[in-house]
């Protein structure tokens, strides 16, 4: 027999398992007779299901068998929650008990969307014997279930939410116990909030201070509080369960907001800065509508609320202590009582996160807010009857008194028949002297002063007793006892005796030793640059005047003003930040600074442009040697970063000699000459000769003829052979271009390419050369059919570089001219792509998707990083002539090899610059080098010259293909 029970049993289960909504059996709680709570939480099942009804395996009975129930659902909806859960009574005793839902818990309620309370069960249905009977709780769902001896019941719960915060099964005497327990807790907590927030209002009559408005509004927003988390209010105005959603919602949000009312109205902040002020009333202003918004919304009220809450109590704290820091005694006050509250938050975090767990923390939290808010009215209680205010009227001798002291002024009197001055105590704590020291007579007061003082108070002092009239107002240095001088301003009047006589001289002191500081400082900035703290051009223009004094009275002294400007330095500041600029023009300025002796003077002009007005060398090979190892000095690289910046400077030098007779027409030599040392290339010294001032210095004239040169057709493009070393056949070209200027003639590139780099011209100019060349290019590869192609390489500029329109010029220049692709190369320089490694990354990979080959120009004269390198698209590199003309025979096949293997290595095809013998070639070829240019394989030539060179066809035939 039992073997057939137990198959059944399983029969059962198995049926449980696979059906729709089932389950296997429960395990049922053993209720026990003398057990006051059992926690059923862990012992229940959460379902969710679609539709209205359940169907559930019920916990085995005395005799084994599991059932199958069906519970529909008194509320009928899309879905439906339900909590199933079993008991067993396994006394000889019918037993009653209360199953207890809780409608809101502080505890595990959240911090963001918080449960603010709910009817949690809809209905309670038994496996068997009598519905159980809800009794009457506003403040939980409770039901009455009775147990038969033996029985064991399984309970469907239709739950009004998805979860449930607490479940506990309780002996009906015992829960009777914990309700009147905590009744009568809440009652004395709810009766010392509501005495004290009356307290604090009357007190608030009072006293009209409007820091006492705002703490009895906290009080009454505490009392709020707490009684609708008792559920004080729910009994007296008989709410629902939704209604005091919107209650415990909006009682938070009042609560952050008097929190908010009240620090800005203790510490008055709007007498230490407006910007508190606006910090204030825009934070009440959002709780204003957070109040608002806990009436539609009131969990996500609530959640915000929570989250001000705790921004008030941090920011709140480190306001006060940095006020307390400042000596105002209101913040001091306030440090206990709110680091007490910062600590409640902390709790109360803890609580409604589930850290804390215990069903008395929720109580204890509610009472600790309520001692917080005692404590907060104690303090203001402090202010309320601490008398700081005056009482009757002042008399006129008060109020200059009162006066005296309110502006921090110290009393100097000086009684002239004892001969006797007092100052005030003040002046001895300022100077760092002991206590009478300045109560002394006028002798030994005069002591005390600069030496510089002395005669001219004397004198005062004297002419107010001879006269007996006037006033003394005097600025006096005295002497503190560490030897240093302090400065007072003194304003005294005499006061005449009975007879007529000066009896007395009496008036105040002020330290005005920060006013004196900050005239000195706007002294020294009117005349001294900022940043390196050296003379500025005024200062500079002052002292070249004396030069040319003493030029005048010492016909032996040849002063020289020597001007240096560094070169390049705005991609400096372009590439490494202003800041990294900032520190070169300093380390520049230190630099200098060394070299020069005490009668020199070294000044900053402009940006990265330097003076320098040499005394101490009289000579005039000293003095350019000087200037020499200034140049050499500023080329020293500077490293910030781990990374090397190498300087060149243009330096221009002017002799001060009898000829000169204004201060500006010695500055403008030097920068005349420090202007063709630029525009000769930079990193050079020119001495200033007044055949300079007949030589096409006209800068603005170049300028304004450059403008026109293209309109005019005065560019020419010369071709410069790049020779394949193999068979020594041409592959290619330079282009390069030169200007045909129609009063100066012929101009080399580094005549007007400077001009066009500042002035922007660069760009038209270097889009012309490149379409020019393109278009010179198309015409060779459709006459000539060489196989490889011949190309043309194009310098581009950092000008160009920069612009993001520089793939749209080229993509244009490919579109009107057909080339093959690579063959129309762009040089870049290896300093240029290294100013901006990144972006130029980014702007070569578009150009070779262009279908343009580049080429890096001047490899080895760079300061590159080979992880950069190797991510540009280069094909070619460029070595620079210096390592070709290298005099050390010994060093330079290594340095070829190196830099020869290396581009091998990244896939680059090597050219090699300034090959001017027939030996260069061959150990150039024996090295590995590709192609080579140089005046031993040609000069620059035409573009009718360079097609002979490649092919002497017949011109027609040239004439022709470019016809077609």
């Amino acid at each position: 027999m039992s073997v057939i029970r137990a198959a059944l049993v399983a029969v059962v289960a198995l049926w449980a398992m696979l059906a729709g909504h089932g389950a296997w059996a429960l395990d049922a709680v053993v209720v026990r007779q003398n057990l006051p709570a059992v926690d059923l939480l862990p012992a229940v099942e959460l379902h969710t299901v679609e539709g209205d009804r359940i169907q559930v395996s019920t916990a085995p009975g005395p005799d084994g068998i599991v059932r199958r129930i069906e519970v529909r659902a008194r509320e009928p909806g899309p879905a439906s929650h339900w909590l199933v859960f079993a008991l067993a009574n396994n006394t000889d005793e019918q037993l009653d008990r209360l199953i207890v839902a809780p409608h809101f818990r502080m505890v595990e309620s959240g911090l963001i969307w918080p449960d603010l309370g709910s009817v949690r069960i809809a209905s309670l249905t038994p496996s068997q014997g009598f519905r159980p009977e809800q009794q009457s709780d506003p403040g939980s769902d409770t039901f009455l279930v009775t147990l038969d001896p033996g029985a064991t019941v399984t309970l469907v719960a239709e739950l009004k939410t998805p979860r449930i915060p607490q479940l506990y099964l309780w002996e009906p005497e015992a829960y009777k116990a914990k309700v009147n327990s905590f009744t009568l807790y809440y009652g004395i907590v709810i009766g010392i909030a509501g005495l004290l927030a009356l307290f604090l209002t009357i007190l608030f009559v009072v006293k009209g201070s409007a820091m006492f408005p705002a703490a009895a509004l906290l009080g009454w927003a505490v009392l709020a509080q707490i009684g609708t988390t008792f559920g004080f209010w729910a009994r007296v105005f008989d709410l629902s369960t939704e209604v005091q959603q919107v209650w415990r919602a909006s009682g938070e949000a009042i609560l952050a907001s008097t929190l908010v009312v009240f620090l800005f109205a203790y510490l008055n902040l709007s007498r230490w800065h407006v910007r508190y002020g606006h910090i204030a009333l825009g934070w009440l202003i959002t709780l204003g509508g957070l109040v608002t918004l806990a009436v539609v919304d009131p969990p996500m009220g609530a959640g915000i609320a929570r989250m001000s809450m705790l921004g008030v109590a941090v920011l709140g704290f480190l306001l006060i202590v940095y006020l307390s820091t400042h000596g105002y005694d209101r913040a001091v006050l306030l440090i206990p009582t709110w680091a007490l509250f910062l600590v409640w938050v902390i709790a109360a975090g803890f609580t409604i996160t589930g850290i804390f767990t215990n069903e008395l923390v929720a109580p204890a939290l509610l009472g600790g807010l309520v001692l917080i808010v005692m404590l907060i009215g104690f303090t203001v209680m402090q202010h309320a009857f601490s008398g700081g205010g005056l009482a009757g009227p002042v008399g006129d001798i008060e109020r200059r008194a009162l006066a005296l002291a309110g502006a921090g002024d110290m009393v100097w009197d000086w009684d002239v028949g004892r001969d006797a001055i007092y100052t005030s105590p003040e002046a001895e704590h300022l100077l760092g002297l002991r206590r009478g020291t300045l109560e002394t007579d006028a002798a030994g007061w005069l002591e005390t002063l600069h030496p510089a003082d002395r005669d001219r108070f004397r004198t005062a002092l004297d002419s107010l007793v001879e006269q007996r009239r006037g006033r003394i107002h005097q600025q006096l240095r005295m002497r503190s006892q560490d030897g240093h001088y302090l400065w007072f301003a003194l304003r005294a009047r005499p006061v005449i005796g009975s007879d007529g006589e000066v009896v007395r001289c009496i008036g105040t002191m002020v330290d005005i030793t920060e006013n004196k500081t900050a005239e000195e400082r706007l002294l020294h900035d009117a005349v001294h640059d900022n940043l390196t703290g050296l003379p500025n051009r005024a200062l500079f223009l002052d002292r070249l005047e004396a030069a040319l004094g003493f030029a005048r009275l010492d016909e032996t002294m040849r002063p020289a003003v020597i001007l240096l400007d560094i070169d390049r330095f705005k991609q400096i500041n372009l590439s490494a930040g202003v800041s990294i600029g900032d520190s070169i023009l300093l380390t520049i300025a230190r630099r200098l600074s060394r070299l020069l002796k005490p009668q020199d003077t070294l000044a900053r002009l402009s940006g990265d442009q330097y003076g320098i007005i040499l005394l101490s060398e009289r000579e005039p090979e000293r003095i350019t040697a000087f200037a020499d190892t200034i140049r050499k000095t500023l080329r020293t690289p500077i490293t910030f970063a781990n990374r090397e910046i190498f300087l060149t400077a243009s330096i221009g030098l002017a002799l001060i000699d009898a000829d000169h007779g204004r201060r500006e027409e010695v500055l403008k030599d030097a920068e005349l000459a420090m202007q063709v040392a630029k525009r000769t290339g930079g990193d050079r010294i020119e001495v200033f000769k007044p055949a300079l001032r007949t030589q096409k210095t006209d800068r603005l004239g170049l300028e304004s003829d450059l403008r026109r040169a293209l309109e005019r057709d005065e560019i020419i493009i010369l071709y410069q052979p790049i020779v394949r070393l193999e068979d020594r056949t041409v592959a290619g070209f330079e282009a390069l271009a030169r200007w045909n200027h129609p009063k100066l003639g012929k101009l080399a590139p580094a005549e007007f390419i400077p001009i066009a780099e500042e002035t922007g011209l660069i760009i038209e100019l270097g889009l012309f050369v490149m379409d020019r060349a393109a278009r010179q290019l198309g015409s060779w590869q459709r006459v000539l059919r060489l196989d490889p192609p011949v190309f043309v390489s194009v310098n581009v500029s950092s000008r160009q570089l920069l612009r993001h329109d520089l793939i749209q010029d080229i993509k244009g220049v490919l579109a009107r001219n057909v080339v093959i692709p690579d063959t129309l190369k762009l040089e870049l320089t290896e300093s240029l792509v290294m100013e901006n490694p990144e972006y130029a990354a980014q702007m070569l990979s578009r150009i070779r998707e262009l279908g343009a080959g580049l080429s890096l120009d001047d490899f080895g004269t760079g300061h590159s990083s080979l992880a950069y390198l190797q991510r540009f698209p280069f094909d070619t590199v460029k070595i620079d002539q210096q390592f070709v003309r290298a005099s050390d025979r010994g060093t330079r096949p290594v340095l070829l090899r190196s830099i020869v293997a290396m581009a091998h290595d990244l896939g680059m095809e090597v050219v090699a610059e300034g090959a001017e013998t027939e030996s260069d070639a061959v150990e150039l070829a024996q090295l590995g080098c590709e192609y080579a240019q140089g005046f031993a394989f040609g000069e620059p030539l035409t573009a009718e010259d360079a097609r002979r060179l490649i092919s002497p066809i017949p011109a027609e035939s040239q004439r022709a293909a470019a016809g077609r």
